[in-house]
C-alpha cells in the first residue's frame, strides 16, 4: 500500500505526493514536527467537505468508557465575523470567568517554557520586552480569532469532570494534526475558554456544557512575520523516568 504525505498545491489548498517508503510512524512523525500553532490566516474560507472530513477524523479519538464527551460549535462566514466582533468587545469590559481553572502560577521550567514562547512570538512582529501596550494589543489578537474565517468552540459534559475535559484535549490533538495533514492552519486557543457565559449566550449552549477551548483555524498567511516561529520541545532525559527495576 502506498502511503502519502501532504505538500502545498497552492496558497490554499494543498496535494498529496506519494512516499512510497514512508512508514505510518514517519508520517505521523512528519505531521507533528510540521505543526505548529497559526497566529495570522487567510481571508479564504476552507471547502465545507474538508472541514467535514476533518470533524470526523476527530470523531476516531478515543475517550474514557467511550463516552465522547465532546459536542463542537463551528462558526464560519458571517457567523465568525459576528462572534469576532462581539467577543472583541465583551472582553474589554468583562473579567475572565473561565469553567476550569486556569494556571494559578508558573514556576521554574514551565515560567522558561512559557517566556521562550513569548518572546519568540513578540520578537516576530517587533514588540520589545517594555512595550506593554503593544503586548496587549497582541495578546487581544486572540479575541479577532487571528483573522481567522472559522473557528470549533469545544465543550464537555459538567457531570464528567475533568476528565471529559482530558477526552476533550485528545480531541483537539487529533483536529490539530488531521488539519495539519490537510494543508490547514490552526490556532488552539484557552484564551477563549476565559469567557464561557459569552459564549453559552452567542451560541444559545445550556449550562451544562462547559467550554474547553476554541481553535481558530483556515490557511495560514505564511507570508506574516508571526507565522515564521517555532517552539522547542524539551529531550526525553528532562521529563521522562525509566522505572526498570
Amino acid at each position: 500500500m502506498q502511503a502519502h504525505l501532504w505538500a502545498a498545491g497552492s496558497t490554499v489548498g494543498w496535494q498529496a505526493l506519494p512516499m512510497t517508503d514512508a512508514t505510518p510512524f514517519d508520517t505521523l512523525t512528519s505531521l507533528l514536527d510540521e505543526r505548529w500553532t497559526c497566529r495570522q490566516f487567510l481571508p479564504e474560507q476552507v471547502p465545507q467537505p474538508d472541514i467535514e472530513r476533518l470533524l470526523a477524523l476527530a470523531q476516531r479519538t478515543p475517550s474514557w468508557c467511550n463516552t465522547q464527551p465532546w459536542q463542537v460549535v463551528v462558526a464560519s462566514g458571517e457567523a465568525t465575523d459576528r462572534l469576532r466582533k462581539a467577543l472583541a468587545e465583551h472582553v474589554m469590559s468583562q473579567p475572565q470567568d473561565p469553567d476550569f481553572a486556569f494556571p494559578t502560577a508558573y514556576t521554574g521550567v514551565f515560567r522558561d517554557r512559557r517566556r521562550e514562547c513569548g518572546f519568540q512570538l513578540y520578537d516576530s512582529v517587533g514588540i520589545t520586552k517594555d512595550d506593554a501596550d503593544r503586548r496587549l494589543e497582541q495578546m487581544l489578537r486572540n479575541f479577532d480569532l487571528f483573522d481567522a474565517p472559522h473557528v470549533a468552540i469545544l465543550t464537555t459534559e459538567d457531570d464528567l469532570g475533568v476528565y471529559g475535559a482530558v477526552d476533550c484535549g485528545l480531541w483537539i490533538s487529533t483536529f490539530l494534526l488531521g488539519a495539519q495533514a490537510l494543508g490547514l492552519a490552526a490556532a488552539p486557543q484557552a484564551a477563549l475558554a476565559g469567557y464561557p457565559g459569552f459564549l453559552r449566550e452567542h451560541f444559545g449552549l445550556p449550562e451544562h456544557r462547559l467550554v474547553v477551548a476554541g481553535i481558530s483555524f483556515g490557511y495560514a498567511d505564511t507570508d506574516h512575520p508571526v507565522n515564521g516561529f517555532r517552539t522547542s520541545r524539551a529531550a526525553l532525559d528532562d521529563v521522562v523516568t525509566w522505572a526498570d527495576a
